[in-house]
């Protein structure tokens, strides 16, 4: 039996992450996880040795535990945007919508509710670093008209999508939608704006739609990864 080779390390230019969670399991997981996934990882099991990791190294995101013993995620998140635009994913057991609403009034950047899949996170992650991360100036006459998400692409110019070099069949309704949400990759888009304007459209046909444009990209529709509802506010589209 052939020895399983350890994985690579992350480059030295890869983002660093800081995770700060009080579940040993979950830190090391997500550790392996990320790393595995091209990040540099640190740990910390509270605020207090965060704060430590904070005033020795520069990270590129932040995942951070609602509720830790003594100074909470919350209070962190709040320390941390004193100082810094360093994008933050909050993770917490409970989905109460006040505490959704009270992590992204401190500024944090996504909030995600345990239990999550992993590759969720990491999805998540991407996106929150990728609209904080000043754009690169555009090549000449490169086109900025292609949105990638999982195995589709996404013509904004055409409304046209494809699945590797097929094309995807989708309603005029489907395709405005996708091309809103594809405009505003990794942001929340609210319902009202995904409404249109004919005579039927309302916010409760939107949810309709999405459900019918998801069982055309989503592997798994009833577990979207790709187009993702974010409760009480509207939709998001992930791209990776």
């Amino acid at each position: 039996m052939n020895a399983s080779r350890p994985a690579a390390a992350p480059p030295d230019d890869a983002p660093h992450i800081l995770v700060v969670d009080d579940d040993r399991r979950l830190r090391d997981l997500l550790g392996r996880f990320l790393s595995e996934h091209g990040y540099r990882v640190t740990t910390a099991q509270d605020s207090a040795e965060a704060r430590a990791r904070i005033a020795n190294f520069l990270f590129d995101g932040y995942v951070l535990d609602v509720m830790m013993p003594g100074e909470n995620g919350f209070e962190l998140a709040r320390w941390v945007r004193e100082t810094s635009s360093t994008p933050i994913l909050m993770l917490t057991a409970r989905a109460d919508a006040k505490d959704r609403v009270k992590g992204l009034e401190i500024g944090a950047d996504d909030y995600l509710p345990k239990p999550f899949e992993p590759r969720e996170l990491l999805l998540r992650l991407k996106n929150i670093i990728r609209r904080t991360t000043p754009a690169a100036a555009p090549t000449p006459g490169a086109s900025q008209e292609v949105v990638r998400f999982g195995p589709f692409t996404f013509r904004l110019d055409r409304g046209e999508l494809r699945q590797g070099d097929e094309i995807v069949r989708i309603t005029d309704r489907e395709r405005e939608m996708l091309t809103v949400l594809a405009s505003r990759p990794g942001d929340t888009v609210p319902r009202e704006d995904l409404a249109g304007s004919g005579e039927v459209s309302n916010e409760r046909t939107v949810d309709v739609q999405i459900n019918r444009l998801r069982r055309k990209i989503e592997a798994d529709p009833a577990n979207p990864l790709l187009l993702q509802t974010v409760r009480g506010m509207g939709y998001r589209l992930f791209l990776d």
